[in-house]
Parts: C-alpha cells; sequence; structure tokens
C-alpha cells in the first residue's frame, strides 16, 4: 500500500503576515514560486496513484512548480473556511477576543457563501478526503498526494491517524513543507512532517 503524502502550498503574502486565508485566492510569494519548485526532488521518483490539489491557485501553482503530473483540483481540499476572521490575524483577534482558539472555539459567520466552519466540520471534509483517498490507496498502485493548506491538512491528519478533528492542533506545517502519513502493522503513523531542502 502507497503513502499518503500531504504538501502544504508555498508562501503567500498572508501566510507571511499571519493572515488567516481560506477562500481570498492568493498567488505566491516569489518565495513561495521557490519553495515549490524546490519540493521536485522531495517529490520526484515516486509512483502516484492519485493526485489532488485544492481549487485555489496557491495549491495549483505549487503542485505545477513541484513537477505533480496529472493533478486534479478537488473542493474539498480548500481551506477551513475562517468566515468573520478571513484576512485577520491571531493577534488582532485577540485584542476582542483574548481567549479565542481556533482549535475550540471556531470562528463566526463571515459574507455570504462563507458560513464559517467549526473543527467537527472541517473534520468531516477530511473524513470525506480519506475515504476517496482509502479506495486510491488500496489499488496499490501508488502513494496519493494531497496539496493543499495548513488547518486543513492540519485537520485531515488528526482524522487519519484517528484523532479528533481539534487534535490537528497538535501538527504544525510550515509553507512549502511536505508531510508523509504511512502504516505501520496495519494502523496509520506519521514517518515524515514538515520535510523541506
Amino acid at each position: 500500500m502507497g503513502d499518503l503524502i500531504l504538501v502544504r502550498h508555498g508562501e503567500t503574502e498572508w501566510s507571511l503576515t499571519g493572515q488567516h486565508t481560506s477562500w481570498t485566492d492568493l498567488p505566491l510569494t516569489r518565495h513561495g514560486e521557490e519553495q515549490a519548485k524546490s519540493l521536485a526532488p522531495l517529490l520526484s521518483g515516486r509512483t502516484y496513484a492519485l493526485t489532488l490539489t485544492s481549487p485555489l491557485t496557491r495549491a495549483i501553482r505549487t503542485a505545477e512548480l513541484a513537477g505533480l503530473p496529472g493533478t486534479v483540483p478537488d473542493p474539498e481540499l480548500h481551506e477551513w473556511d475562517y468566515g468573520g476572521y478571513e484576512g485577520i490575524t491571531t493577534d488582532e483577534i485577540h485584542r476582542d477576543r483574548p481567549d479565542w482558539d481556533l482549535w475550540t472555539d471556531g470562528v463566526p459567520p463571515g459574507p455570504h457563501g462563507h458560513p464559517g466552519e467549526s473543527p467537527e466540520e472541517a473534520g468531516r471534509r477530511a473524513d470525506r478526503v480519506l475515504s476517496r483517498v482509502a479506495a486510491a490507496l488500496a489499488r496499490d498502485s501508488g502513494d496519493v498526494v494531497l496539496v493543499a493548506h495548513a488547518h486543513f491538512l492540519r485537520v485531515l491528519t488528526a482524522r487519519r491517524l484517528g484523532l479528533p478533528p481539534a487534535e490537528g492542533r497538535l501538527f504544525q506545517l510550515a509553507t512549502g513543507a511536505v508531510s508523509r502519513l504511512s502504516l505501520e502493522h496495519g494502523r496509520p503513523v506519521v514517518t515524515e512532517w514538515n520535510r523541506t531542502v
């Protein structure tokens, strides 16, 4: 059975400043493009059964620059919907809500079409992605790669390991990094995390 490989997109202006970025479709910075290109050696030489990206430009471009073949955008891989906290930093939120924590408190509703997500809602979406991933991995024809966003990939990692969605808080994920989840004695494990060149 293949591995599940997670790739966080390269740097954007908002990831650099710490602003919550879900649906805002920002391009990679020049540094973010270099990060994406530097992933190619980490991802080459493997056989891929399935390669999915978030539908947002920063993820699609990361996959292209990293040399991933045959990528398919999947709307379920979009970032956690930050609702009313889109574009706002945690420090700014803490001015009004000093005890706020994304992993336990979620977010307030945002503009039309962006009601925000709770950890449980993001977890249900991650479970749907993992169901499709499991089918591809079961065919034993290679690894599966997901190119997406920090918070969503952290939730997905927690769910893959059998943890509640909010335990994604335990898995910090840097821009332009590759992580790998494998199996040991039939159980999912982290075998590589936050690898960059």
